[in-house]
This record gives C-alpha cells, sequence and structure tokens, in this order.
C-alpha cells in the first residue's frame, strides 16, 4: 500500500482569515480532492489574508512539509489586494502557463468575465503549485472540467494532467477515480498498483 499523498491547501482572503465570513475554498478542495484521489491523503491547510510576502512564506512552507501539490485557492483577480500570482511566480523555479490557460478556457463556458482572471501553476522544486478560483463552484469546474447537460465533458478540467505532471517532476503515483476525473498517462507510464486506499481529511 502506498504512502499517503501530502497536499498543500492554502486559502487565500482578508476577510475569511480575519472572521468576516465562513472559508468555503478549503472545504471544497478537501471534498473534491478526496472524491478525486484513489490515494490516501494528508493535507496540509492554510487560511491567510492577501499579503505577498505571507502568501510565498505559506508556499515555501507547504513545500517544505514535503506537498507534493499544493492548490491556493483567492487572490486572482485584477483587484489591488489579489496578489496570489505574483507571490506564486515570486517562488517559481518554472512556469506551467498551460493550466492557466485551460481554466481561463474552462470558466468562458460559464462567464465572460474569466479573462479577467490571472491564475497561475508553477513548479518549485518536485511540488506542483497551481492557483485556483475562489468559489467552491469553480473550483470544481476548473478541476474536473465542463461538462454538458447530459453529464458529459465538455471541455477537460486540469485536473486531468496532474498525476503525470507530478510522476515528472518526482513525486508520487496519483490514482484518480475515472468517474469523478480520469488522470490521462502515456501508456508506458501508467502502473498497476494492487491496493489502493480511498481518499481522507
Amino acid at each position: 500500500m502506498q504512502d499517503p499523498v501530502k497536499i498543500g491547501l492554502v486559502s487565500i482572503s482578508d476577510r475569511a482569515s480575519s472572521g468576516t465570513y465562513e472559508d468555503k475554498g478549503l472545504p471544497a478542495l478537501k471534498e473534491w480532492l478526496t472524491l478525486a484521489l484513489a490515494n490516501d491523503i494528508t493535507f496540509e491547510s492554510h487560511l491567510i489574508p492577501d499579503e505577498k510576502p505571507l502568501i510565498s512564506q505559506t508556499l515555501l512552507a507547504c513545500v517544505h512539509a514535503g506537498c507534493s501539490l499544493v492548490l491556493t485557492t483567492g487572490g486572482t483577480g485584477p483587484a489591488l489586494r489579489d496578489v496570489t500570482p505574483e507571490a506564486t511566480l515570486a517562488i517559481a523555479d518554472k512556469e506551467m502557463p498551460g493550466f492557466g490557460e485551460q481554466m481561463r478556457q474552462i470558466s468562458l463556458n460559464f462567464v465572460p468575465t474569466a479573462i479577467l482572471s490571472r491564475q497561475v501553476a508553477v513548479i518549485r522544486g518536485k511540488t506542483l503549485i497551481i492557483n485556483l478560483p475562489g468559489q467552491p463552484k469553480s473550483i470544481r469546474e476548473t478541476l474536473e472540467g465542463a461538462r454538458q447537460p447530459d453529464g458529459s465533458l465538455l471541455v477537460n478540467g486540469i485536473f486531468a494532467a496532474v498525476p503525470y505532471c507530478i510522476d515528472l517532476i518526482g513525486g508520487p503515483y496519483l490514482e484518480t477515480r475515472e468517474a469523478v476525473c480520469k488522470a490521462f498517462r502515456p501508456k508506458n507510464a501508467i502502473r498497476r498498483t494492487a491496493d489502493t486506499g480511498a481518499g481522507s481529511a
């Protein structure tokens, strides 16, 4: 049986972190990942304000804690306090622009203001870091993809490419539940594991 996969979750919001309203980003991320991944999961969760140095510091803390994947939510729009992309790029070894391109493409199926989103994805060492939208519905659509009324996929979600990306940077082997999200790997990169656990919070 594989060791649990460690995933960092960072919700970035001045109001939620101050207690003005309830944070919905972290619960939405945990729920979706627990449904989507067949691996056992350990979460490293943080709720912080929109402060660029603190965001960068928190992302690095997740990397140093051994997270192979870090997902952020919030702070990616054009408002003055939205600095998540800048804080993410500041600690990057490599930028992965395809993730941001696909996230905007997915969201454009629902709202024309998707072009205002500035989500980025980067690699730091052996960790993939991805900025996601702030709303739970948008988080799910971005990760899972946009669907037709009959439930079939209209546009692939970004998570289909995440497991293979983590393979390539030396991280653990992530297995998805195909009913939620089918991961894509070249045939020679697919492993057959004898036993996988259910994701857990």
